[in-house]
């Protein structure tokens, strides 16, 4: 992921916009991260914008994947990533964020 990736929405809200995954899976909703123009260069030191994209491919999942702008490479997801998902076809993943640290 680069930032020809991302889209300015506001001064500190960017987007990658849905699209298809590199294993073949679709995103079903934007992923979105707050941070600054003068910051941006940090989202990309890791793999944790492309955990935030994975996880807006996520059954049942509603709005928009989000971070924070603590944004960091997790486990599964990123720390920093907030996402809500339907009761109906949605997941449960108690160990989505903070799994690896026990938080």
């Amino acid at each position: 992921m680069t930032k020809k990736d991302v889209v300015k929405i506001s001064d500190y809200l960017w987007e990658v916009r849905i699209r298809r995954l590199a294993d073949g899976s679709d995103m079903r909703v934007p992923a979105r991260f707050y941070t600054s123009e003068k910051m941006l260069d940090d989202v990309f030191r890791d793999d944790s914008l492309n955990q935030l994209v994975n996880l807006c491919s996520l059954p049942g999942i509603v709005g928009y994947g989000l971070a924070m702008p603590d944004i960091h490479e997790g486990y599964g997801s990123p720390i920093g990533g907030v996402f809500a998902t339907r009761i109906e076809d949605g997941i449960i993943s108690p160990g989505a964020v903070g799994y690896d640290q026990n938080c």
